[in-house]
């Protein structure tokens, strides 16, 4: 199946991830039409473009103002082969006097539950800063779902093809994202350089686990740590693995397993000491949880990707926190779509489907994702308060290490 990234929330167990689980490897199973379409352009009006980015959930969310309906919120994914867009921006920017450029089909669960087909498009132009991208192919997707669960309202998901004739910065320590022609004599970058494959128009570098060679997927669209397909691996846990929550997808939920490895991940120089893992039955990836302690740099002409932090310490990756519940968010309520079992909200008889209205006596639509991961941090318990019938009930629920 083809892949598109953004996960959200792994690592407070409040999660909407995986559409890079959906449109990675665009070709392997994709009809596409050869109709001559007229080349995709890049133009940067600088040498050096800095975009500020909010970083929320270890994800980076770029601002964009370039006319009257903005500012528009763009999440960049370099697991995705493919853009997508709001069906807003959509309708206005869309090419509609000649065909779509050719793009993968890609079915989605839809809010009703059916399975409906993602509609290609052509954008005529948008703007990031002064850097303006004309006839990009998109596919057409319903941000509203992610955009209630990261409480900023996002309009496009930005793929990695995008980006092909630009040097591309994510520094995350910086909350910034940096563009560079890429005609331009590439600078010279400190760090570790490592070579990736980019045929499938993603970036896959190798890294070693425990001394084990294998090869990952670098994916800006996930906000997890690393997720791990052990196949092959020989891997030693220090804990778990154990059930954490729901992983929701595009095409619907699924249970995840996490655990803390007792093996270093090395990444070209850099070293993560015992890093906690969520196992996927998928390629194995490197999410926003890895990501946030480096400057990663894509060099898509050279196929080569730069990582680079201040301190070459190994990286020590904190526990896992959690109430040991999963939600869906609404700006109402929260419904719990899983509990981790032998928590204690599994102990105080929390069930799938509860809706939760309030959190310390706050109403849900005031806790922003990153407030509530800020709470499960930091805190030793909290109240969720939920509607049982017509009555709000209050229970007070301990905050534990899901993966210490």
């Amino acid at each position: 199946m083809n892949r598109v990234g953004s996960g959200a929330a792994r690592g407070a167990v409040f999660l909407f991830t995986g559409l890079t689980a959906l449109l990675l490897l665009a070709a392997g199973c994709s009809t596409l039409r050869r109709i001559p379409m007229p080349p995709r352009r890049t133009t940067l009006e600088a040498e050096r473009i800095e975009l500020p980015a909010q970083a929320v959930s270890n994800f980076l969310i770029i601002e964009a103002h370039w006319d009257k309906y903005g500012p528009y919120h763009f999440l960049i994914d370099t697991g995705a082969s493919v853009t997508l867009i709001s069906p807003e921006l959509a309708r206005r920017y869309s090419d509609t006097s000649a065909p779509p450029i050719p793009e993968p089909e890609v079915r989605v669960k839809s809010a009703t539950g059916d399975t409906t087909l993602l509609p290609a498009v052509t954008l005529r132009r948008f703007f990031l800063g002064s850097a303006r991208f004309e006839r990009v192919p998109a596919l057409v997707y319903d941000c509203s779902a992610l955009s209630a669960h990261l409480g900023v309202k996002i309009d496009g998901i930005l793929g990695f093809p995008l980006f092909r004739d630009t040097l591309l910065t994510l520094d995350y320590p910086h909350a910034r994202v940096l563009l560079i022609p890429g005609s331009a004599v590439p600078p010279s970058l400190s760090g570790s350089t490592i070579p990736f494959n980019n045929a499938s128009r993603t970036p896959l570098i190798p890294v070693t686990l425990g001394g084990e060679t294998f090869i990952v997927l670098i994916d800006s669209g996930s906000d997890g740590p690393l997720n791990l397909n052990p196949l092959g691996l020989h891997v030693s846990f220090d804990n778990g693995p154990r059930w954490g929550g729901d992983v929701a997808t595009l095409t619907g939920n699924a249970p995840q397993q996490v655990g803390r490895v007792g093996q270093t991940l090395q990444i070209g120089d850099y070293g993560l000491l015992r890093p906690v893992v969520a196992l996927t039955d998928d390629l194995s990836s490197l999410g926003g949880g890895v990501l946030k302690n480096f400057t990663v740099t894509f060099d898509q002409r050279h196929n080569q990707v730069t990582f680079y932090r201040e301190s070459s310490a190994p990286i020590l990756l904190p526990s896992r926190r959690s109430a040991g519940l999963s939600f869906e968010k609404s700006p109402v309520y929260w419904r719990i779509t899983s509990v981790v079992p032998g928590s204690p909200a599994a102990a105080a008889g929390i069930q799938p489907g509860d809706l939760c209205t309030r959190i310390n006596g706050e109403p849900v639509a005031r806790w922003s994702l990153q407030r509530y991961q800020d709470l499960m941090a930091s805190a030793g318990q909290a109240t969720f308060t939920f509607l049982r019938g017509t009555q709000e009930q209050n229970t007070l629920i301990s905050i534990f290490d899901l993966v210490p």
